[in-house]
């Protein structure tokens, strides 16, 4: 059990890196991306089950530090705050141009309807990028103090 543990470990790593970067990368370009929102969903579900194999683990008696509990769970949450900026990255775009809901974009030109999904899109990737990036880092610490 904690080689799997071990082994889904370097898979969240792995892919909430590549999304990270890849992400970044998309946000730097202005660019949208299917693979981006893949990667990161399959991070996002290797973090979970990570969590759960290492609740498994103290549920049967693993002895682990306090610390390694804490950047565990912690990727868990900067995920959910990711995903709630995340949601609120439409409103924010719309606020900051005077726009009173997403039903008042359908009658702007369609020129500026593309800008306007532009610019919702491109928030919403660097949100979930650098959230993907926080996640490694507290992953990579949780591996650093595992016992």
């Amino acid at each position: 059990m904690k080689d799997l543990h071990i082994a889904v470990g370097v898979l969240a790593i792995g892919l909430n890196a590549a999304a990270g970067l890849w992400g970044a990368w998309c946000w730097h370009r202005v660019r949208q991306s299917v693979l981006f929102w893949r990667l990161l969903r399959a991070g996002q579900a290797s973090v979970l089950l990570e969590a759960g194999l290492g609740g498994i683990l103290v549920a049967i008696g693993k002895s682990v530090s306090n610390l390694h509990l804490l950047y565990g769970v912690l990727p868990i949450v900067v995920s959910l705050i990711g995903e709630s900026l995340r949601v609120s990255s439409a409103q924010m775009i719309l606020d900051s141009r005077g726009i009173e809901s997403a039903q008042a974009v359908g009658d702007l030109e369609p020129a500026d309807q593309r800008q306007i999904v532009t610019a919702i899109v491109q928030r919403e990737i660097g949100v979930m990028a650098l959230a993907a990036l926080v996640i490694v880092v507290l992953l990579a610490r949780a591996a650093g103090t595992a016992g």
